[in-house]
């Protein structure tokens, strides 16, 4: 007999964005991610990161107009690695943040939910996509 089904604690989002994944102040890992929630996100990165790592994940939204928001960094814990094509998907839960960080977040997901008529991952988004980091 399979495990009941439960429910998510937070929903998620499609997005596709541009993602890096800082170990201390290098770069990691980097990619693309695939969705988004307030305890975490899920990307598709080139490198390999150990289950259990702590680290520093950075995204930027592309806004209207061209527009990109501020790269939100957060802290987070690699939860699950498995590989994807000749690259790895990651899990990553966020850690606990300061009240700045769960307020920019706050308004990403915001952003987000905007975006759609039930705020639910449906595999699209129209309204959020790629950003190159110059860093």
């Amino acid at each position: 007999m399979g495990r009941p089904a439960t429910a998510r604690q937070f929903p998620r989002f499609a997005i596709d964005a541009a993602v890096e994944v800082l170990v201390g102040d290098a770069v990691g890992a980097h990619g693309r991610t695939r969705n988004l929630s307030r305890g975490g996100l899920s990307a598709a990165v080139a490198d390999e990161l150990p289950r259990g790592a702590r680290v520093d994940v950075r995204i930027a939204l592309r806004l209207e107009a061209g527009h990109t928001s501020e790269p939100l960094t957060l802290p987070a814990r690699v939860v699950w690695s498995t590989p994807l094509g000749g690259a790895r998907q990651l899990g990553l839960a966020f850690l606990p943040l300061t009240r700045q960080q769960a307020a920019d977040l706050e308004l990403f997901v915001r952003f987000l939910d905007d975006g759609r008529d039930d705020g639910r991952d449906d595999g699209r988004d129209d309204r959020a996509d790629a950003r190159s980091f110059d860093t």
